[in-house]
């Protein structure tokens, strides 16, 4: 890797001038329904050391009937738009990460598009799950360095308790619903570079939503070795694309799936200044929404500021990953 420096890539060339891409705004929507531990414990029939033991978890929250996928997004959508003081009709392009629409048609991208008041830009959903945002953040990047929009809404929403029965100890006590957004623009100085990605659908069986029961079903154990294993050099391999080693960065934001999983993957990291974000403990596992509801949560308590190098990491069904750095905004 090269050394510690302000991290560059290669840009795209439109009309004669320099394209890059860079985050303008992040938003984020919380439920404001609260599930304790002591309920999702008694709701599993465990306790609630052994939900924290096995996973961090202390609370999570769950959507009320009226916070759909579609509703939730809406409303991440908009605080982007404000902190990046963009209009509705700025936006070219909606990208939705999710993997709990209730049904596959129609898509919630263009109904998102609708509400939102961005019409007539391009909306599709896109289903990476828990590496759905950084998925969707990768080709909204491309599009821009493309020349093909300037603006694309890259938001991520999941109603996980959905898709997930309580009583199951494997799922029950983890996963949540929340959404968050990020409004993605072009820049002379890039901010988000090259991803780091792939796929293994070897073992896409591990996690998958029965086509039976619509209910998630997991093998943990396995996750986690997969994750802690098979994915160890894909960090590297992301700060390397972003030409920066890995002791530049400032912030590490990895899919909240579980605090064991985070500890071991920051242990490979040689980063002595690095905020881990752990939202997770307050808020589940929000699957696609997990990466940018952590990165609003660091920026909100002000552990990164304007310009931080921060790795983002998604990875989980599929089995996809994607890892990338980009500048907090």
């Amino acid at each position: 890797m090269t050394a510690e420096t302000s991290p560059q890539a290669s840009v795209a060339v439109l009309g004669g001038a320099r394209l890059g891409a860079r985050i303008a705004g992040l938003g984020a929507y919380r439920p404001s329904r609260v599930i304790a531990n002591e309920q999702a414990a008694e709701a599993a029939g465990v306790s609630v050391e052994w939900i924290v033991q096995r996973s961090g978890v202390r609370e999570r929250r769950h959507a009320a009937p009226t916070e759909t996928v579609v509703a939730m997004a809406v409303e991440a959508g908009k605080e982007a738009l404000t902190e990046a003081g963009a209009d509705p009709g700025d936006v070219d392009a909606v990208v939705l990460a999710t993997c709990s629409m209730p049904s596959p048609m129609p898509n919630g991208a263009a109904q998102v598009v609708d509400r939102l008041g961005c019409g007539p830009a391009a909306g599709f959903d896109l289903n990476a799950a828990c590496s759905g945002f950084s998925h969707a953040l990768a080709v909204a990047d491309a599009l821009v360095r493309a020349g093909t929009v300037r603006s694309v809404l890259v938001v991520a929403s999941e109603r996980m308790s959905d898709r997930v029965a309580a009583h199951d100890r494997n799922t029950g006590p983890i996963f949540a619903d929340g959404a968050a957004a990020a409004l993605v623009q072009p820049a002379e100085t890039p901010s988000i570079f090259p991803v780091a990605w792939g796929s293994d659908g070897s073992q896409a069986d591990l996690i998958a939503i029965s086509p039976v029961s619509g209910q998630m079903e997991m093998a943990g154990r396995k996750v986690f070795r997969w994750t802690t294993s098979a994915l160890r050099g894909v960090i590297e391999t992301a700060c390397d694309r972003a030409g920066l080693a890995s002791t530049a960065l400032r912030a590490f934001v990895p899919h909240q799936a579980n605090l064991r999983i985070i500890d071991a993957l920051v242990r490979t990291i040689d980063a002595p200044h690095l905020a881990v974000a752990t939202d997770l403990v307050d808020a589940g596992n929000t699957c696609a929404a997990s990466v940018p509801l952590a990165l609003h949560a660091l920026r909100r308590r002000g552990a990164v500021s304007t310009g931080d190098p921060v790795l983002l990491f998604g990875f989980g069904a599929g089995l996809t990953y994607a890892a990338q750095v980009v500048l907090s905004p």
